[in-house]
């Protein structure tokens, strides 16, 4: 199988037709690999609009922005709004300039959370191997799974998409390729409802004329250091071999070294996926007394413990973001004594870290993030040093179950109301 219609699934002639000649689609997926590929990336398309605009027929057919008020940022963007050059991250009041008429809507995180784990779910049906990578993007390897399915991973990814949406509502791109980090980059080269491959024989062509930072873990810093040398695509460092990247740059040099040549031995490794978890909230006006950063602190602490709690995870390091009036921004992390998905403990290390910085500086965003993750079971130990910390857990639990019957408005701390 060298092509495959993507809407009937039928093996087409690799060289015949650019249409299917069994049902007329246009959307046939062509690679001379593409019977042999078995690793893909998996990427719901605009995931956090399209949810929206699946569950509000107004929406759909306008321009749709995820986010906050107008000293927020988008979220995400439909692809609708997305032809007016708008992008997550954006401040919202650029956004709105650049298309008016577009259609902002507050986030819905559970929401969100709860249609992401519907996609994980029919991903666990392909395969045992699924990495989550985010809540609308994972890394799934397919080897070995053709006698189950009865066709090669490429069609069985296929009917994959096809079923997300049918059954959940929202479309997917896919990345096929022989590794993650080709797979990642072929997920957004067709979006949306995408289906790229990449392969042994095309795989250091395919990656000579991109620029260095389609290599994961090049950022900002990294790509003006290179610039400096004299790189700016991934072709330059193919020319160059490892020790002398090595030398230059150490550990990274080597990385830069194999990814460019399409190297990359990181396996599909299911429950590893989670890096970090965060929330974050740009403030109407700036604020400066480190009990008004306190306060906006706390739901987002709350929020960080649902969505823990959901995942059925545990955190070890906690880490704030403060956004200055000029967009400055700066990070400060903590390692706590144990892992937790506790809503208190992880708004009391953040507020320590934020007193540390609270001295009259104007903030305009802050936000608490979470990382190095454990099984749920091992998070929150009771600790004998501190006989309140049963008390506060079993008061958490109570809250969390309150909540689970009448939702989230029904019961709060006292630190949340105002």
């Amino acid at each position: 199988m060298e092509a495959l219609c993507r809407d009937c699934f039928a093996t087409v002639p690799a060289d015949g037709e650019a249409a299917c000649g069994a049902c007329g689609s246009d959307r046939v997926a062509r690679h001379p690999e593409l019977a042999r590929l078995a690793i893909a990336h998996v990427d719901c398309d605009a995931f956090y609009a399209a949810v929206e605009k699946r569950d509000d027929p107004a929406l759909r057919g306008r321009a749709v922005l995820v986010g906050g008020g107008r000293r927020g940022v988008v979220m995400a963007a439909c692809y609708d709004a997305r032809a007016f050059g708008i992008r997550s991250a954006m401040p919202m009041y650029r956004a709105l300039r650049a298309c008016p008429d577009a259609a902002v809507v507050r986030p819905d995180m559970r929401k969100y959370a709860a249609v992401g784990r519907e996609v994980r779910a029919l991903l666990d049906d392909v395969s045992p191997a699924v990495e989550p990578i985010s809540i609308d993007e994972a890394a799934i390897d397919l080897s070995g799974t053709e006698r189950l399915h009865g066709a090669a991973p490429a069609a069985t990814l296929a009917r994959l998409a096809r079923r997300i949406e049918a059954e959940i509502g929202i479309t997917v791109s896919i990345g096929l390729s022989y590794n993650r980090f080709l797979a990642k980059i072929a997920s957004g080269m067709d979006k949306p409802r995408g289906f790229f491959a990449i392969g042994r024989g095309d795989a250091r062509r395919f990656l000579a004329d991109r620029p260095v930072t389609v290599i994961w873990g090049v950022g900002e810093a990294m790509r003006r250091r290179l610039a400096a040398d004299g790189i700016a695509t991934v072709g330059d460092l193919q020319g160059m071999a490892e020790e002398t990247l090595a030398g230059r740059y150490g550990a990274m040099g080597r990385r830069l070294a194999r990814l460019s040549r399409g190297h990359d031995p990181r396996p599909v490794a299911p429950g590893g996926g989670r890096k970090s978890l965060s929330a974050e909230t740009t403030f109407a006006h700036d604020l400066t007394r480190l009990e008004d950063l306190e306060k906006r602190l706390w739901p987002l602490a709350e929020k960080v413990s649902r969505r823990l709690k959901a995942e059925g995870i545990g955190a070890r390091t906690i880490t704030v973001k403060l956004k200055r009036a000029d967009f400055r921004i700066l990070t400060r992390s903590a390692t706590l004594a144990h892992p937790t998905q506790s809503a208190e403990t992880i708004w009391r290390a953040g507020a320590r870290l934020v007193g540390k910085e609270a001295d009259g500086t104007p903030w305009r965003l802050i936000g608490i993030g979470t990382s190095r993750y454990v099984p749920a079971g091992e998070a929150d130990p009771p600790d004998l040093a501190d006989p309140r910390s049963l008390r506060r857990r079993d008061m958490e639990r109570a809250i969390d179950s309150i909540r689970e019957r009448f939702g989230d408005d029904s019961i709060g701390r006292g630190r949340g109301l105002g």
